[in-house]
């Protein structure tokens, strides 16, 4: 079960297979409604081309914001326009699809995976279609109940101070780099007040782009690991000695999105119905500010990596769904609950929070990996492989020895 939501399922195969997940077992792949290759299909060359542009604008700025809602709209409308029921495209019709493919194939039981979003399905899935699933394995953790914009709040805080923590306990980066989170908060309050304009060179190649480099923009690339988090001290102590590279060339890649590749529909379905509904725009920005007291509060008003989603779901328009979807999953299924401890989009904390009531579970916790553990940690891979194998006694032995890797250390410029 892929992430997102809006994710191609199938291009994540190689990222599976390179795991080892069908070694000595049948992989199956399916994409979810309304994303690259369902009819219909709920990709917005509108908003790909909108944030194809917004490298070169203020990323918090209101004007920013009434572009991408009108993008949105016009998304909407065109898809409103052919007949697509955009109510239709949410997590518990997304869990009846699999339960039916299930059925369809004619297979008695079945181990389940998910990433990101991902999660989010499966522990519904879990929920509502218990029957058929031998184990459910959760990676970068959603979990349905506490998911909000609030919430992303909370694991920006989390998984950017763990990378701040890890260079305090490498004597190397802490003597290099000190008081990264000042800094950063430094930065942070500066760009807001006086944005960088530079040209960088996108990282997949081609002619140079304007880039806008303001508070809201440099949280996102971090949240977002745009920046390696091995090169994260590096990039900020650059950028405070007047350096933007780094970052002007990880906000450079955003000018050449893949057009209609990612189903944009499905996440402001999924977003608008599920996600948004019963935190107010204040509640958003109390969140920010309980998570970085002293950055200004145009950046904290705006949820990461979901910017301006309240004013998009309002043009959007599909129903709440929270009664349905905001609820625990309990189980007695086998369960793998893997997070990394720089993931600042589902911090690693909600692995573990959702395994509560998971109670065959085993939460395994993956030191100095961001987003999405199972393609970037060898180990990761191995514990999942042998939870398929064994799902009550997995092998996590590997886990015990790992630690983040050292930080990318430059030497001191003279007179810095």
């Amino acid at each position: 079960m892929a992430g997102g939501p809006g994710g191609d399922a199938f291009g994540d195969m190689p990222f599976l297979i390179g795991a080892g997940v069908n070694r000595d077992r049948d992989l199956i792949v399916m994409t979810q409604r309304g994303t690259l290759y369902a009819r219909p299909n709920l990709a917005c060359p509108e908003i790909d081309r909108f944030y194809a542009e917004a490298v070169g604008l203020r990323y918090d700025a209101a004007s920013t914001g009434r572009r991408l809602v009108r993008a949105t709209k016009q998304c909407r409308d065109r898809l409103a326009g052919q007949g697509v029921n955009l109510s239709a495209y949410n997590t518990t019709e997304n869990a009846a699809d699999f339960a039916d493919l299930r059925t369809a194939l004619g297979i008695r039981r079945w181990n389940v995976y998910g990433y990101s979003y991902g999660t989010d399905l499966g522990l519904t899935y879990l929920r509502r279609h218990p029957q058929g699933i031998r184990s459910l394995a959760i990676d970068s953790v959603v979990p349905p109940q506490i998911v909000s914009l609030p919430w992303t709040w909370d694991s920006a805080r989390e998984g950017i101070n763990t990378v701040f923590a890890a260079c305090a306990a490498q004597p190397a980066c802490r003597n290099r780099y000190p008081n990264l989170s000042r800094t950063l908060t430094q930065q942070v309050r500066r760009l807001e007040a006086h944005p960088l304009t530079v040209r960088a060179q996108p990282p997949g190649g081609g002619a140079p782009v304007k880039v806008v480099l303001d508070g809201g923009a440099l949280v996102n690339l971090l949240v977002a690991n745009a920046v390696p988090a091995v090169d994260v001290p590096a990039a900020l102590d650059e950028l405070a000695h007047g350096d933007p590279g780094r970052f002007a060339r990880a906000r450079a890649a955003g000018a050449t999105p893949v057009i209609g590749e990612f189903a944009h529909g499905l996440t402001q379905s999924v977003a608008c119905g599920e996600w948004v509904p019963g935190y107010s725009r204040a509640d958003l920005l109390a969140a920010g500010r309980r998570a970085f007291p002293g950055w200004p509060d145009s950046v904290l008003a705006q949820a990461p990596q979901l910017p301006f989603q309240h004013e998009a779901c309002r043009v959007w328009n599909v129903p709440d769904r929270t009664p349905v979807q905001r609820v625990t999953t309990v189980s007695k299924v086998p369960s793998l609950v893997l997070s990394g401890t720089f993931d600042a989009k589902t911090g690693a904390r909600w692995g573990a929070y959702a395994a509560r009531t998971l109670y065959r579970s085993t939460t395994v916790l993956i030191p100095g990996i961001g987003h999405w553990v199972v393609p970037q940690s060898p180990c990761a891979a191995s514990v999942l492989t042998s939870f398929l194998t064994r799902p009550t006694a997995p092998d996590t032995g590997c886990v015990a020895g790992l630690t983040p890797k050292p930080f990318t250390i430059v030497p001191a410029r003279e007179n810095s």
